[in-house]
């Protein structure tokens, strides 16, 4: 049954020779990848116009070049982002970036600070769209966390169905949305050169305003850059793209970066010039669109549109985490889990722990993560920095051809990008600190998680110069509770592998039961040696153990195998197993910490 409720959920199983076809061409790439940093637009412009407020509506002209600083960022962001995509083919972006030219640790906090990052994607957008959707519905607002879960588990199941069955169902919403919001730009637009909107409703560009300073304008800046979240998944996730996968991720990032230009830009002229306010109930683009079009169709489909779309965000992070984790799992600094793909050829752990961890947060803040989005950007920005830094090192260090631009391109992306994450931590650090308690905790966890897998590998490498021990022959013992069927079963099996060498071990509690027990044995099996045990205080395992540690040690002083042979019947119904002791499974469960024993299970079906 279960079985049926997986391929009805994920589909059949995929032949490995299938995963070429489980790439992405351009069109979906860019849906797909896109979302989360299209989606910011959503909210990117009202961060500006928030902290602007508070100076007052004259200070809204500042929107204009705050919007081209962000634009400046953006482009140093693409065309480097765009270098890293050539220079690290295979995917990884920040992190590998990081790692090859800074080092381990700054590689890891890339890495550390983007998977947290691709979490908080997760639980804000889909949180995020529940509000908006909600918004519309009020009576759905006391259900805000059961519908943001539902769609989280609905984002995870099209992700385990495939890269390319998610990007097809997911490709639509995000270019409605596009589309919608190049409608309401170019209407705007429309009305503003022919003289539909008022020049009263907005202040002059470059009038005197009071109490502005460069630390608003910076705290500004700063906010308005939250639209540029998920500028780097496409370089993260460089293996799901079409041959030739670089190119084709290249001109995704490209298109994506005008995409995210055009529709940030048309909507801060929009608010400038409707003179425009951010209010608590209604968000800008509504506010934007019912000026435009009124509440007709235009309006809810616009807002209809939007409401997807920031949902739809979340699937960046499916697609860019589970890429980012096979990076670090490969270098071992997370469980090997990560690279195994699943029965639709995507990394279905990385998945599935990325949506289990979004639940988590969207039930530990109640679906209220508004506050999270401050530590959703800084935690972008670190990344950004340490990438832009790293390829800095790189073209000083190896100087290609055309190393110079390169050069400038990225230093200025990552000076601006150091700023960006300093204005952060100044003027929001009340929700920004965790990142400074978690960072440290989650590269701790990195380097013990490496230290193991580098402890078992050369506990498991074999060495040419290794004396070899030979082993000279093999002790049996068979744990018996009496004479049945499983025993019989299990010594049959003892007698072929060693029959000069089995002892089979009963552990009683009564004198009588033992005397009984060795009599029959004699007639039953004479020529196997029967050894009872008394149990003072009822308990199987502790004599047991301390014999067969007896045993083992005088087995060793002649290099001699203990091997345990558990008999075990296995009942035909599941539910028959609550009705049993399952003492064979305690048992084994203990003996698999001894070092120099081995332990074997001989299974005896029951046919009723």
């Amino acid at each position: 049954m279960v079985s049926s409720i997986k391929r009805l959920l994920i589909g059949r199983p995929l032949k490995s020779t299938e995963l070429g076809e489980q790439k992405l061409n351009k069109t979906k790439a860019l849906a797909i990848l896109s979302s989360d940093a299209l989606s910011s637009v959503a909210y990117g412009p009202e961060q500006i116009l928030i902290v602007l407020v508070t100076i007052g509506a004259a200070a809204f002209w500042y929107s204009i070049p705050i919007a081209m600083g962000v634009l400046i960022l953006l482009a140093a962001l693409i065309l480097s982002y765009r270098q890293i995509i050539f220079a690290y083919p295979y995917g990884g972006g920040a992190y590998v970036v990081s790692k090859e030219n800074l080092g381990v640790n700054p590689g890891l906090i890339a890495g550390g600070s983007l998977l947290v990052d691709y979490i908080l994607t997760v639980a804000v957008s889909v949180s995020a769209g529940t509000d908006a959707i909600t918004s519309a519905f009020p009576v759905l607002h006391e259900y805000n966390v059961p519908i943001a879960i539902f769609f989280v588990f609905i984002l995870t199941i099209l992700n385990l169905r495939g890269v390319t069955e998610s990007a097809t169902v997911l490709a639509y919403p995000v270019y409605l949305f596009v589309l919608a919001l190049l409608i309401l730009i170019g209407s705007g637009l429309y009305q503003i050169i022919t003289g539909g909107v008022s020049p009263e409703l907005s202040a002059p560009i470059g009038t005197p305003v009071a109490g502005i300073s460069l630390f608003i304008l910076l705290r500004a800046f700063a906010s308005g850059s939250s639209a540029l979240t998920g500028v780097e998944a496409i370089s993260n996730a460089i293996p799901n793209f079409k041959e030739p996968a670089p190119n084709n991720a290249a001109k995704t990032l490209i298109a994506m970066g005008i995409l995210l230009a055009a529709l940030f830009s048309g909507i801060v002229c929009l608010a400038y010039f409707y003179g425009i306010s951010p209010r608590e109930e209604v968000t800008v683009v509504s506010q934007i669109a019912e000026e435009i079009f009124g509440r007709h169709f235009m309006y809810f489909f616009i807002q209809g549109t939007t409401a997807l779309i920031l949902i739809l965000a979340a699937n960046t992070g499916y697609s860019a985490f589970p890429l980012l984790a096979v990076n670090l799992a490969n270098d071992k600094f997370i469980p090997r889990m990560f690279t195994i793909r699943g029965d639709r050829l995507g990394y279905s752990n990385g998945i599935i722990i990325l949506g289990l961890s979004s639940i988590i947060l969207i039930i530990g803040f109640g679906g209220q993560t508004e506050h999270l989005i401050p530590l959703y950007a800084v935690g972008v920005f670190i990344p950004f920095t340490l990438a832009q830094t790293g390829m800095v090192v790189k073209w000083i260090r190896e100087k290609p051809a055309g190393w110079q631009t390169k050069l400038c391109i990225n230093t200025l992306g990552a000076l601006i990008s150091f700023v960006v994450t300093i204005v952060f931590f100044l003027t929001k650090f009340p929700q920004v600190w965790p990142v400074i308690v978690f960072l440290p905790i989650i590269i701790a966890i990195f380097h013990q998680v490496n230290r193991h897998y580098v402890s078992i590998g050369e506990q498991l490498r074999i060495a040419q110069s290794m004396e070899k021990t030979p082993i000279e022959g093999n002790v049996i013992i068979v744990p018996v509770a009496g004479i049945t069927k499983v025993v019989e079963n299990s010594l049959n099996y003892a007698k072929s592998l060693s029959p000069n060498q089995i002892i089979a071990v009963n552990v009683s509690f009564e004198r009588d039961a033992e005397k009984k027990l060795e009599e029959k044995w004699k007639n039953w099996q004479p020529d196997v040696r029967l050894v009872t045990l008394h149990s003072h205080y009822r308990s199987i395992i502790q004599p047991l153990t301390k014999f067969i540690d007896t045993v083992e040690h005088k087995a060793a002083e002649n290099n001699y195998c203990v091997t345990v042979i558990i008999p075990q019947f296995i009942l035909k119904k599941g539910w028959h197993n609550i009705l049993h002791n399952q003492s064979s499974i305690l048992i084994r469960a203990i003996l698999l910490y001894r070092k120099n024993v081995v332990i074997t299970t001989v299974p005896y079906h029951l046919k009723k």
